[in-house]
């Protein structure tokens, strides 16, 4: 199939986002296989390494308002590098380390530093400056997809080298792959090289940060979706932290998370492709209450049950295909709501409660485990939250399809 004139034009700045996209997300979402040994080599106890996780998710939240508000005036290109270059200390901190601190350094404030300023926010953010509105919601799938990558090649490839040497040397892999978001990073900040888009009508596009952010704090949807994607936080980052211990306290093969994880991200592709297209056909709002409630109904239908490896695979390939499919519609729902040059900032301040969310999720799924010796009072709060969030979020976008701002 022949590519469009107008992807071809602009096809190197899209790659170096997918990469860049592909590698922090990848390498992030692979840390919790992890947990098992580090936890029992060094003085670090399954809190505190959720806690450091926690941390990690949490100063990504921070940060990531902060960092999209400075790109109109810095531009993207010295931003996402210096996130690169953040988020490979962080792993080398992580891979030294011999107690909490350099833990919660690396793999929570440092890592978190650089998720804010190469990920998910600015990678959208840079595809969507690059193609015109006709294809900008498939494009954004696309680059979501690639960027689904990562976690299919990192968790397998991370718990090889782990059985074969141990967790550090599987580290120092990881930071090997991490030296590539530089270069991707570089290669996706020719954005700024491009001339301004031109303002939308009835957008954000022509006021200041001040009035943007108001202009947004005061419509009701974009508040419910924000209120939503904090339970979508909570229960990914779960997930990603816990499963690996949820599988080896059921008995079940290490490899098997790693596995997980790499399924999810091969998954990850083929629903973030679809999502996005669909987000150029449908209410994009809908789709996320959609999301949000098949994601709760596959975790009750999986927790319910003793796990083996094959009804773990097929929650693994459900739970992938609506993983990161919020990405492309979160960020075309900010787009059509308000326009481009805000978009990364007010689409970070959506990405904070996500971020909330998931320091709760992360840490909360960490102490119920330490009282009570297992996980079925998270997972029960986790579904119950889910499946409300995505009913919510289903009536209010049907309800409010127009632009409908609340009483200033």
């Amino acid at each position: 199939m022949a590519i469009k004139p107008e992807i071809r034009a602009v096809l190197p700045i899209l790659i170096g986002a997918s990469v860049m996209l592909s590698l922090t997300m990848g390498l992030r979402q692979s840390l919790g296989l992890f947990m098992p040994a580090i936890t029992s080599d060094i003085a670090v106890t399954v809190t505190q390494f959720t806690l450091a996780v926690a941390m990690q998710n949490l100063c990504w939240g921070i940060f990531q308002p902060l960092v999209g508000s400075l790109t109109p005036r810095f531009g993207y290109r010295p931003i996402m590098v210096a996130g690169g270059i953040a988020y490979l200390a962080g792993l080398i901190c992580l891979m030294l380390a011999q107690e909490f601190w350099s833990v919660g350094l690396g793999a929570g404030i440092l890592i978190g530093l650089g998720m804010a300023c190469s990920s998910t926010a600015l990678s959208m953010a840079v595809a969507a400056r690059t193609v015109p509105t006709s294809i900008r919601s498939m494009v954004l799938g696309m680059v979501s997809a690639v960027g689904s990558l990562g976690a299919l090649i990192a968790a397998p490839l991370g718990q090889m080298v782990m059985q074969a040497a141990d967790w550090r040397w599987a580290l120092a892999v990881f930071c090997l792959m991490a030296l590539l978001i530089l270069p991707a990073a570089w290669t996706a900040g020719r954005v700024d090289k491009l001339p301004p888009p031109p303002a939308m009508p009835d957008s954000a596009d022509d006021k200041t940060l001040k009035d943007a952010l108001r202009m947004a704090l005061t419509d009701l949807p974009f508040l419910v979706m924000t209120t939503t994607y904090f339970v979508c936080g909570m229960q990914l980052i779960f997930l990603l932290t816990h499963l690996p211990s949820y599988l080896k306290l059921c008995g079940q093969d290490p490899m098997l998370a790693a596995n997980v994880l790499g399924i999810i991200g091969g998954m990850n592709v083929l629903g973030s492709l679809f999502f996005g297209w669909a987000g150029g056909r449908w209410n994009k709002q809908v789709l996320l209450g959609i999301i949000y409630l098949s994601r709760s109904l596959l975790m009750a239908w999986y927790f319910l049950r003793w796990p083996t490896p094959e009804n773990t695979v097929i929650f693994a390939a459900g739970m992938g295909f609506f993983w990161l499919g919020v990405g492309p519609l979160v960020a075309g729902s900010v787009i059509d709501r308000f326009g481009l040059r805000w978009q990364a900032m007010l689409q970070g301040v959506t990405f904070s409660w996500h971020q909330i969310g998931s320091f709760l999720g992360a840490l909360g799924g960490g102490l119920v485990f330490d009282l009570f010796g297992n996980y079925d009072l998270a997972l029960k709060f986790g579904i119950s939250l889910g499946l409300f969030a995505g009913i919510v979020q289903i009536i209010v976008a049907l309800s409010l399809t127009p632009k409908t701002p609340l009483p200033a």
